[in-house]
């Protein structure tokens, strides 16, 4: 969902008409030691992003993979509180609820102190590494 307002773009034209009078010579600022009579002129030109890069009702991006809601366990919606959801929302979520009832081994914060509704999802497990979360809620994506 990129927004692009335009990109500038620079580039040098070298106009070797004169518009002042030729009996006068140009500024110095305009002279050019291999061509005397030549101006510089700076010239921006402003492009604009095409249609196709904005998002229209008719090419909306449908989500796939792990961004894709699916329907969950009745254990995960106990968690979640939703009958569908995406794996990385459900990933947020459920690190909310760790977080929100304080799960979390104050000696090593990498552990989960699994409650009730946590060991229904984590294979009744007591204690969850935090890397081994993604893995353990697989099986509860129907």
């Amino acid at each position: 969902m990129a927004v692009s307002s335009g990109t500038f773009s620079t580039f040098l034209c070298i106009k070797t008409t004169s518009f002042h009078n030729p009996s006068t010579p140009p500024p110095s600022s305009l002279r050019l030691a291999s061509h005397p009579a030549a101006k510089l002129r700076l010239v921006r030109a402003v492009t604009s992003a095409t249609a196709s890069s904005e998002p229209t009702a008719t090419n909306k991006r449908v989500p796939r993979g792990i961004m894709k809601p699916r329907p969950v366990s009745p254990e995960m919606q106990d968690i979640v509180e939703l009958p569908e959801i995406a794996r990385t929302q459900a990933l947020k979520r459920i690190w909310a609820y760790i977080k929100e009832h304080d799960l979390q081994d104050p000696q090593n914060k990498r552990e989960i102190l699994c409650d009730e509704k946590l060991k229904k999802i984590f294979e009744g497990r007591d204690r969850v590494g935090f890397l081994e979360i993604a893995k353990l809620i697989g099986p509860h994506f129907l």
